[in-house]
């Protein structure tokens, strides 16, 4: 007898559900924008370590594509190496609540288990909107992060839920599953603490690798331990601290919770978005950067303690620091007129102007806009001019949340930018057309091998 939160995601999971229209556009938009953003990464070294590492254990059949090369390797590897693509930029969607979750992340697994088992873009997308749902529900019932445990904890528990339901499990085997993944992979905040390194943009990737293996391994008669959750040792008391349920789960069926996710508009970790953009505001005040004396950010405990309290974001070296740096976001956006995947290449990263602008800036946490935090992400922006003048603009939703969503052609125009280096205009067309007839493709095969080189 499994433990009541693994009956309750194995009963949600398991069952039939409703896909209501504006839920299921909601999962090719995630699709589509999840292929723009591993496009837009395909040179990024964690991108090309994780392609290699996977093509080590290519496969001739019975493997799972390898987006846009085309070759194949074992599902647990071919998952890994596109969610590392998927997030390796860091321009992937988000859900903010007690806890935060890139959900997309989840995916590329999803599709990887999908091709393997056979199933059919109906199912996909059905089983997309089930590890939403138990990922999104997850971070609703408790924070992991303020007890220095990451949050690709609960990807790994949603995503368990999406491949299992897309490979057929039954509840006994997907109850092993969940346990698998969860009981042997605790995942440390450590990897977003202090200078970043790749494995930011891998920590999720390998939580959905270890989502499949734990299903394959289910799939063929492995158990698990039957109370990962609530056991002595388990993730309540190890993990999360505390005790939680998810008895809505079992209720849904109609799962809503991918329409309260964000696609990202700048390529910046979230809580920096609506700064972007008041930095712009602020800089059309100004005229120009060079016209800026001192700059004062105020911004919400989540922003600063992620963004903004370790030494290393205020001198990154790394891409991975640079876009999870609110001064070093804020700086290059007055500086470079707006910001895009090369605000942080190396070389942009290591430009003197940065380091000298980033230390005309002050970042303080301000408590009244940590109450308006998760319903909004309020940054301000103030600028001291060399004239006199002082300027200021808060931002507090910023465009691609969902109280003020991207339309479906600036999804488009997002997808066709990133992908724009790699695939011709035909390709790209094809793409997005096949995304949106996601629920009409007899295989899941149709989806990958559309924008294979």
């Amino acid at each position: 007898m499994f433990d009541r939160v693994v009956e309750q995601i194995v009963n949600f999971s398991l069952g039939k559900i409703v896909l209501r229209d504006g839920v299921l556009n909601e999962v090719k938009r995630r699709v589509l924008d999840s292929f723009g953003c591993y496009l837009g990464a395909w040179n990024e070294e964690a991108l090309v370590s994780a392609r290699k590492a996977a093509l080590k254990y290519a496969v001739t059949n019975q493997g799972s594509t390898l987006w846009l090369s085309g070759e194949k390797a074992t599902p647990d590897w071919a998952s890994f190496a596109n969610a590392v693509g998927v997030r390796a930029l860091d321009f992937n969607d988000t859900y903010l609540s007690k806890e935060p979750l890139h959900p997309s992340d989840m995916i590329p697994a999803i599709i990887a288990a999908a091709e393997t088992s056979g199933a059919d873009g109906r199912a996909v997308a059905e089983a997309i909107a089930v590890g939403y749902e138990v990922g999104c529900r997850l971070c609703d019932a408790v924070t992991l992060r303020k007890k220095g445990w990451d949050h690709v904890n609960f990807t790994m528990v949603a995503a368990a839920a999406g491949v299992g339901r897309v490979m057929g499990l039954d509840a006994e085997k997907l109850g092993n599953a969940l346990s698998l993944a969860v009981v042997p992979h605790a995942a440390m905040r450590q990897t977003r603490a202090g200078e970043l390194s790749m494995w930011k943009g891998a920590a999720a990737a390998n939580a959905c690798r270890n989502a499949v293996f734990a299903c394959m391994l289910a799939e063929n008669g492995m158990t698990g331990p039957s109370q990962p959750f609530e056991g002595e040792m388990g993730f309540f008391k190890q993990v999360s601290g505390e005790a939680f349920s998810l008895e809505t789960l079992p209720k849904v069926r109609e799962p809503d919770m991918i329409v309260k996710t964000y696609i990202k508009y700048h390529p910046v970790e979230y809580h920096a978005m609506t700064a972007v953009d008041a930095a712009l505001k602020v800089l059309e005040k100004a005229g120009s950067a060079q016209n800026i004396s001192k700059v004062r950010v105020d911004t919400f405990e989540a922003s600063y303690t992620i963004l903004a309290k370790d030494r290393e974001k205020w001198r990154p070296r790394t891409r991975e620091t640079a876009d999870h740096s609110l001064p070093y976001i804020v700086a290059v956006t007055l500086l470079d007129g707006g910001v895009w995947l090369d605000s942080f290449s190396a070389d942009r990263v290591k430009k003197d102007d940065i380091a000298s602008f980033i230390d005309r800036i002050e970042v303080v946490e301000d408590a009244a806009l940590t109450a308006r935090y998760p319903e909004e992400l309020p940054n301000k922006i103030t600028a001291w001019l060399k004239d006199g003048r002082q300027v200021s603009e808060e931002v507090a939703i910023p465009r691609g949340h969902y109280k003020n969503p991207m339309t479906d052609q600036e999804v488009e125009a997002k997808f066709n930018r990133l992908a724009s280096g790699l695939l011709s205009e035909q390709q790209r067309k094809e793409v997005v057309n096949i995304v949106w007839n996601l629920e009409r493709l007899g295989s899941v095969s149709e989806l990958v091998e559309v924008f294979v080189r």
